[in-house]
């Protein structure tokens, strides 16, 4: 527990360097405000990465792979297995985002969270597994206490070696059948929000499907009262997702940014600043996901994020896709000139 603790120690943003950052970006050769959110954003950066002038140069996508119980209970419209064919199609670089990585300049990893198979011949593939899939959260815990320590901690090492290789911004993905049922639960305790307002389509339902999603959710919301957020995660979470969770606080340690993708990224983001409210201050929320639940999940946690582009896919795709407005943001303050060069210049 000694490092479990250890990681949930996040130290609050140094915002000594704000004045300096502020003077920068009013001097550049632009008026005073004038690219709104772009200037938001570079602050934001300069602000985690403790630097004047602060840089991006090898993003990265950590895709978390995890089966969940709940599919047993119908809460999806697909089989679990089909977690096993994206992990697959990621692997082979076919998937959505690996395109979207590739147009963006971002490496992706994909990992073993919790996939309900044996996939310890797939190459290139982050071997994490903390067990084939979790419970069926409708019935009992969706894992132990000690799987869900395991799992924070394989997130965070999981970070931890990226950024040791020289990865300075972090995009969060996942892969994983059911998990918008797990993360619609986990809204529900920790935003807080009524769980009619959390549950949405997830990968697609129909009415009847949609029907089933819910009692199962009802069920499993019946089943336990938690709301303290390491029982809550035991109660109702995912690998995958909690795995998420611990890369996030890794990154937040480091001082690393990390791009939040969508519901699932969200809840996941929820869960870590739930554990340790510091972490907040290291998110930059890449995009508002057409699931629903997901803009009160935002406004739980205070955040706008960055793009609006109707999309509710997961793997990290609308997190990819907000990487070139953070290279956009630090090349603000690196790269464009001074006004009072330009006005000099001018005469």
């Amino acid at each position: 527990m000694s490092e479990l603790t250890e990681l949930l120690t996040i130290p609050a943003l140094d915002r000594a360097l704000q004045p300096a950052l502020q003077q920068a970006l009013d001097g550049k050769a632009k008026p005073p405000g004038a690219l709104g959110r772009i200037e938001d954003l570079a602050m934001a950066l300069g602000l985690i990465q403790r630097r004047a002038r602060p840089v991006v140069k090898r993003p990265a996508l950590l895709v978390f792979a995890g089966d969940h119980g709940l599919t047993r209970s119908g809460v999806a419209a697909f089989p679990s297995g089909v977690t096993v064919a994206m992990v697959d199609t990621l692997l082979a670089g076919k998937a959505s985002a690996n395109a979207f990585a590739a147009v963006v300049g971002a490496e992706v990893r994909v990992v073993d969270a919790g996939v309900a198979a044996d996939l310890s011949d797939r190459t290139g593939l982050a071997q994490a597994k903390i067990a084939w899939g979790t419970a069926d959260a409708s019935v009992e815990p969706a894992m132990t206490p000690a799987q869900a320590g395991a799992a924070l901690l394989a997130g965070a090492r999981v970070a931890e070696g990226a950024i040791a290789n020289g990865v300075d911004l972090i995009a969060l993905g996942e892969m994983g059948i059911g998990n918008s049922a797990s993360a619609a639960l986990l809204m529900h305790r920790l935003a807080p929000a009524p769980l009619d307002d959390c549950v949405g389509q997830g990968a697609g339902h129909s009415p009847e499907g949609m029907a089933r999603k819910r009692a199962v959710l009802t069920r499993a919301a019946a089943r336990s009262d938690a709301t303290a957020p390491f029982e809550v995660l035991t109660q109702f979470g995912g690998y995958e997702i909690a795995m998420m969770a611990g890369a996030l606080l890794s990154a937040a340690k480091a001082g690393v940014p990390v791009l939040v993708d969508g519901f699932i990224g969200t809840a996941a983001a929820l869960l870590a600043v739930r554990l340790a409210p510091n972490a907040r201050d290291y998110c930059l929320f890449a995009h508002a996901s057409a699931e629903a639940g997901h803009k009160l999940m935002l406004e739980a946690l205070d955040a706008r994020p960055l793009l609006q582009l109707d999309m509710r896919l997961g793997e990290g795709t609308g997190a990819l896709l907000a990487v070139p407005l953070v290279k956009a943001a630090c090349a603000l303050l690196s790269e464009v000139a001074e006004l009072s060069d330009v006005l000099e210049a001018a005469g």
